[in-house]
């Protein structure tokens, strides 16, 4: 049987332009757009109608599942609460992103990380979800235990993306140490002494591990046909680096030496809306801002605040000059699906996945009004 629903008189954001007309979903696809309001179906009020938004990278889903220190939350529970604030903030397609690899610091354990990955299949297998969910394994290349844990997803399908990193210090994100001591001295309440042995410690498991978990991970999502991203690279040789691994996508370059090399290699340059709807970098790297200026962003994620995904697509064009509206979502929906080889969603377009978002913009902030995925209404 033919299911259709028309949406009339929204602001439709298409690839290259806003267009006040209706859109007409059939059977969880989009069968038509067209310009003028419609006779019939769903009226919009003159509301935004944008694609559904594609997240790559976000950590919100252990905050769930660890909400206190200490304290555990039932593995399922925990993803359907991440799921809700993910798929209202207007997010349709997800790669939640889990930490392959452990520091000593970590609360959690590889078990517990392969637990919510049990739960997000469960999820999704039993149709509980309102966003399509992907999994992001976020592999911390100079843990000793990297590649036992990378082992738990081996058999996992649903693994479409893998990132290499390397937080100890002296290494890209914490280049700087006086950056790397106010972050995990603080944290750890370590005396000046034990933090030091720390860091030595830290040091000599990035220079044992880190090349031969770099090359075991690279190869293995190679051959698995996984996209494999860089991450805070700092410098041309991380870049080249990159290359030599298969790097498709550059995850929060921390210069713009580094974000320039990246699009001179092909990668999509990612960047946080966080970065973006703040103004800098909670780290003190490189602005989201500049690149964009100098036309050095392609995708935009979360991160760690899920509404700052929606919100910096809208924010962009108000902050920088020759940013459109359509250019900027395209940062939040087409690019980064297409960056992971999704090509069935990401525009407005004939034959692509009803994936849509109804946006109204009060006072700069966009609100998300109603969320369909596949033409189904989510939120």
């Amino acid at each position: 049987m033919t299911t259709e629903t028309v949406l009339s008189n929204a602001r439709i954001v298409l690839a290259d332009e806003v267009l006040d007309g209706s859109l007409l979903i059939r059977d969880g696809i989009i069968a038509d757009v067209s310009q003028g309001a419609a006779q019939t179906g769903e009226d919009m009020g003159g509301d935004y109608l944008i694609p559904g938004l594609v997240e790559l990278h976000t950590d919100h889903l252990e905050g769930h599942y660890l909400p206190r220190p200490k304290v555990r939350w039932n593995p399922l529970a925990a993803v359907l609460a991440h799921d809700a604030q993910i798929s209202t903030a207007g997010i349709t397609t997800v790669f939640d992103a889990l930490r392959v690899g452990l520091d000593e610091d970590a609360e959690l354990t590889s078990a517990e990380i392969r637990k919510l990955g049990d739960a997000i299949k469960d999820g999704v297998t039993n149709d509980r979800l309102r966003a399509d969910h992907f999994l992001h394994l976020r592999c911390e290349v100079s843990a000793p235990d990297c590649l036992e844990a990378f082992s738990l997803f081996e058999d996992d399908e649903r693994v479409k993306l893998a990132s290499l990193m390397d937080h100890s210090p002296g290494q890209r994100q914490f280049v700087n140490v006086e950056t790397y001591a106010s972050y995990y001295q603080r944290k750890m309440k370590l005396t000046d002494e034990d933090f030091k042995k720390f860091c030595d410690r830290r040091m000599e498991e990035s220079r044992r591990y880190s090349p031969t978990n770099r090359a075991a991970i690279s190869a293995a999502c190679q051959a698995r046909g996984i996209v494999l991203a860089s991450h805070d690279d700092a410098t041309v040789g991380h870049v080249e680096e990159a290359i030599a691994q298969g790097i498709r996508v550059a995850e929060f370059p921390t210069t713009h030496e580094a974000a320039k090399a990246s699009r001179e290699a092909g990668f999509g340059v990612l960047m946080g809306g966080p970065n973006v709807v703040r103004g800098g970098s909670h780290s003190g790297n490189v602005s989201a801002r500049s690149l964009a200026e100098q036309g050095l962003l392609d995708i935009l994620s979360s991160d760690y605040i899920p509404f700052s995904l929606i919100q910096s697509a809208f924010f962009l064009g108000e902050v920088v000059d020759g940013i459109s509206l359509p250019r900027a979502v395209a940062m939040v929906s087409k690019n980064p699906a297409e960056a992971v080889g999704l090509t069935d969603r990401g525009v407005i377009t004939p034959g692509r996945r009803a994936d849509l978002v109804r946006v109204r913009v009060d006072e700069h902030i966009p609100v998300v009004r109603t969320v369909w995925r596949e033409g189904r209404r989510v939120a």
